[in-house]
């Protein structure tokens, strides 16, 4: 999730636990927390792309660093506030629904987290938010700044602080059923339209829960479609992009080719663009797929020119977006 949400549900979270003790401490330490795991944003700077790529949501984001890091942390916070009257275990609670929420969260969408990292490399995946939903995020913010305005001995810290943590999680229920009853509706009808498929997903389009990209896998390339949780239509529409794995015929030894492939976990394809070669990763969708079904991927690299390729995923994510992109966005959420 983007690190707004990370610190607002942080810092609710650590005003429930210590807030009676602590007050707005709490709140800084639970943000802290929260977002100690995206630490390996560092790693951005002597690593290039395709490894940052991977060791981004990698052992930081494993279940096995929770349990490293939260004795060390709590220990840390208990030494700091000696004459505060939180125990350690209290303590180690703190840090430890923290840094947990944090992989949780980051679980449902695209990038997935290397959960289980060192032992495995496989990267888990619920693709049941986006990466950045305001709808999940909004109480969150607004209990998070009222907490900042009222004073330690407030009453109503504890209840504003509750809301804020029930309505996140109210809404991912909401998001986690919608995900199921889209996946059952667009696995009929892929039966129904005879698509064969080796593996598929549906995730989330751009800001909402409700317009879902759908990706399904063959041999040869991938069908790519949106259902909305109001669509009505009896059939998928789908787009099909050949994989052109010929294109990549010599690059075998290409270890960034290698990582690649490897992070979008099948879910790729190779294209010409004039004089460019690139490999899109399609788990991260299109430029305003919903209203031109050809178009380019979000995720592109250039393999012919490494250097060029620094902020891979963010550079499409709202590409293309001009005025007519939120209405017709909105619509195709609406089911029209």
């Amino acid at each position: 999730m983007d690190s707004i949400t990370h610190i607002v549900l942080g810092a609710c979270i650590g005003e429930v636990i210590a807030g009676k003790e602590l007050g707005r401490k709490a709140m800084l330490w639970g943000a802290l927390a929260q977002t100690f795991p995206d630490i390996d944003v560092v790693a951005e700077m002597w690593l290039d792309t395709p490894s940052n790529l991977l060791a981004h949501r990698g052992f930081t984001h494993s279940i096995l660093s929770c349990l490293l890091f939260t004795p060390l942390f709590a220990a840390m916070a208990k030494r700091i506030h000696s004459k505060v009257n939180i125990s350690m275990q209290r303590w180690m609670a703190l840090f430890c629904i923290e840094m947990f929420c944090h992989l949780l969260l980051d679980s449902q969408n695209a990038y997935g987290t290397g959960l289980f990292e060192p032992f495995s490399h496989a990267r888990v995946s619920f693709n049941t938010m986006f990466v950045a939903d305001p709808l999940f995020t909004i109480v969150a913010l607004v209990a998070s700044i009222v907490l900042l305005i009222f004073r330690k001995k407030e009453k109503r810290r504890f209840g504003w602080a509750t809301a804020g943590i029930a309505a996140s999680a109210l809404y991912l229920s909401v998001c986690i059923i919608n995900k199921l009853v889209v996946t059952s509706e667009v696995n009929t009808l892929m039966q129904k339209q005879n698509v064969t498929y080796t593996q598929s997903f549906v995730t989330p389009t751009p800001l909402n829960n409700l317009l879902w990209y759908v990706v399904a896998n063959d041999d040869k390339g991938s069908y790519v479609g949106y259902r909305s949780i109001f669509d009505k239509k009896s059939e998928l529409e789908l787009t099909y992009f050949k994989r052109n794995d010929e294109l990549l015929l010599g690059m075998e030894g290409n270890a960034g080719l290698q990582k690649l492939k490897r992070f979008s976990k099948g879910y790729y394809i190779a294209q010409q663009w004039g004089d460019t070669l690139i490999f899109s990763d399609l788990r991260f969708g299109q430029m305003i797929g919903w209203k031109y079904p050809q178009e380019k991927f979000v995720f592109h690299y250039y393999l012919k020119h490494p250097n060029e390729n620094k902020v891979v995923i963010q550079r499409g994510r709202f590409a293309k977006w001009d005025n007519t992109a939120i209405p017709t966005l909105w619509l195709r959420m609406m089911g029209i």
